[in-house]
């Protein structure tokens, strides 16, 4: 079967689904002017709508030569409608309102321009506080386009120098600023395909006779075009993924593809573009991408499909929502494009042949040990049993207590798959070949509702948003550890969560709750203690325990002098809350830089040197609190 018999020009997609690729009105090549080095050729480091660990890229991250301190330039004439300083996320930003609407934003910024720098300054002496938000009056920092507003940095959540930009709407949604004619990027460099993958959405499905998810490598037949190996043979409802990226002109760093559409036999069947995004969505990225798989294996690949629970407005899809179909003796020509923001394109072109599943069974002389396991597939328990016999055994499987016998849907050497439905209901346990094995399934949880669980050793309570699907919850309690399903779950709005630990908390001033994440790391999260239970908030399940921070925070002298102070400071387990100087008595700002645990002054009036007794508190989320005094 050749693909050139199946495959139908898709040349006229923006006819199929017009106004896809259709400016936006704002949109004009002059209007902005581009921050760093304008007129001159540049490049980026992130692109928009590029997939992150737990959100999308709001904007464009413009690379500023390795360095800090360049000039960044006012993309267009505005006022300064809103200033932020923090250690973390944006660091040092600027907000920028435009007579057209729009907003442009800068970020990690090394530093104010003078006028804005001084007043952040007050601002931070008249707040005692280093991080401040600031929303000026309109007509207080006012700038034509091209003035230098501040100076690039790396401040913040930023890992490397750069300038982050973006542009935003009245209604905070991310707008791509790559369509607003900045010449200073070039890009004449097409995407380029990785893999595809397909996974199993209905409890009848199969890939190549299996049940699960399978991964396709692209392989490139001609320019700008891709092609698989080999037909794919299926069966029921599927849902597919893509790995790819883009580069620019000029630039080896890969970045994200911005938008994707597929046809199946030459009609549109799906399509997303990464162009506009509301800021308070951008952590339904976690919904966009498989999840899991890039949690376990590092691998992004992106859904062509709708999942229950996604409410992104970026799709194009009809009433299938970009799932497939597949009915037994039909041929499917598939063709996926993917387009940067330039429209440089690429394809790929595959064959989706429908097939009948067959319950294959075949064994494997060497295996010596049973074994079973199992995992959740969508609404599916697929269990996996290896078994030294040569004839597939059943599995009883027991629900309150009533005996359901499993037969297996296929052998594969000896391993041998059984699905099961879990909207039929929750198993206690199963029964194979004379060995127990006990499920720890509590509740089904519904997304899009209020909904609590309780037992012995937790209490949940799930918000409307909580959870992007149903949720087939399972815990567990032991020596001390609690177990709420997968870390590989992901959340969108905070789980309320109350732990009733077995032994006494002697100390509960200084415990907390620690998420046991991947490898070594932990994180500390901070609630309250009612009796003898504790409440908190996450956005991570997993496993956690009860711990106490039994130290205080470390604070360390680096120098003093009579125009600088510079400390070291770090925290055991809950990590810095808070921390306060003052010289002779009166504030004294500190600035605080997160990735250097570093804090370092900054004096209000630079006429007037450091000098007398120096005064450092420092205080750790669970209240225990370091005083460190010094002279100038």
């Amino acid at each position: 079967m050749r693909l050139s018999k199946f495959f139908v020009l898709v040349a006229f997609f923006s006819v199929l689904f017009p106004g896809v690729n259709a400016q936006n009105p704002e949109e004009a090549d002059s209007y902005f002017l581009f921050p760093i080095h304008p007129g001159r050729q540049n490049y980026l480091s992130g692109s928009m709508g590029e997939i992150r660990p737990n959100h999308f890229h709001g904007g464009i991250d413009i690379k500023t030569d390795g360095v800090t301190g360049l000039p960044v330039y006012a993309a267009a004439d505005g006022y300064i409608s809103k200033i932020e300083v923090s250690s973390y996320g944006y660091g040092y930003m600027l907000y920028l309102a435009h007579p057209n609407g729009l907003t442009t934003t800068y970020a990690h910024l090394e530093s104010f321009a003078p006028a804005i720098e001084q007043y952040v300054l007050e601002m931070q002496y008249a707040k005692q506080s280093f991080d401040v938000k600031l929303t000026p009056g309109k007509d207080q920092f006012v700038f034509k386009r091209g003035d230098i507003i501040a100076k690039s940095g790396n401040t913040g959540g930023s890992m490397g120098p750069h300038l982050h930009f973006e542009v935003r709407d009245a209604k905070n949604n991310l707008l791509n600023p790559l369509k607003y004619g900045f010449k200073e990027i070039q890009d004449n460099v097409a995407p380029e395909v990785i893999a595809i993958a397909f996974k199993t959405l209905s409890i009848d499905a199969r890939l190549n006779h299996l049940f699960g998810r399978l991964e396709f490598p692209a392989i490139k037949n001609a320019p700008n075009s891709y092609i698989l190996k080999d037909t794919i043979r299926a069966n029921g409802v599927l849902g597919l993924e893509f790995n790819a990226f883009d580069r620019y002109t000029g630039a080896w760093n890969k970045n994200g593809v911005q938008e994707v559409n597929v046809f199946v036999g030459g009609k549109p069947h799906y399509t997303h573009l990464l162009d506009n995004i509301p800021f308070d969505y951008q952590r339904m990225v976690s919904w966009h991408v498989n999840y899991e798989n890039l949690k376990m294996t590092g691998k992004n690949f992106q859904k062509c499909y709708i999942d229950d629970g996604n409410t992104l407005p970026l799709y194009n899809t009809g009433a299938h929502k970009g799932k497939f179909k597949i009915n037994p003796g039909a041929t499917y020509p598939v063709t996926m494009q993917f387009k940067d923001s330039y429209n440089n394109t690429t394809t790929l072109q595959f064959i989706i042949q429908g097939t009948l599943p067959a319950a294959t069974h075949t064994f494997a002389n060497s295996v010596k040990k049973q074994q079973i396991n199992y995992e959740v597939v969508e609404d599916v328990l697929k269990i996996a049993a290896v078994d030294t016999g040569s004839i597939p055994k059943n599995i009883n499987l027991f629900i309150r207590n009533k005996r359901y016998d499993l037969v297996p849907s296929y052998t594969v050497q000896s391993n041998s798959v059984y699905l099961y439905d879990l909207r039929g209901g929750l198993p206690d346990s199963l029964v194979f070949n004379g060995k127990t094995k006990k499920f720890f399934f509590r509740q089904t949880i519904p997304a899009g509702t209020d909904y609590s669980y309780a037992d012995n050793h937790v209490t949940l309570q799930f918000y409307p948003n909580t959870i992007f699907d149903t949720l087939f919850l399972w815990s567990g309690y032991e020596a001390g550890v609690w177990s709420i399903n997968d870390i590989n779950t992901p959340l969108f709005q905070p789980l309320k969560v109350t732990f009733k630990p077995e032994e006494p908390i002697l100390d509960k001033t200084t415990a907390g709750a620690v998420w046991l994440g991947r490898g070594n790391s932990r994180a500390f999260i901070n609630g309250v203690w009612k009796d003898d239970q504790f409440t908190f908030t996450t956005r991570n399940l997993g496993k956690y325990k009860i711990m106490n921070d039994l130290k205080p925070p470390t604070v360390k002298l680096l120098s003093k002098s009579p125009t600088l102070v510079r400390f070291k400071v770090g925290d055991d387990l809950s990590g810095l809350a808070s921390y306060r100087a003052e010289l002779n008595g009166q504030f004294l700002l500190l600035k605080y830089e997160h990735k250097a645990a570093m804090l370092y002054s900054e004096r209000l009036n630079k006429k007037v040197p450091l000098s007398g007794e120096l005064k450092l508190w420092v205080k750790d989320a669970v209240g225990r609190e370091t005083v460190y005094t010094t002279r100038i």
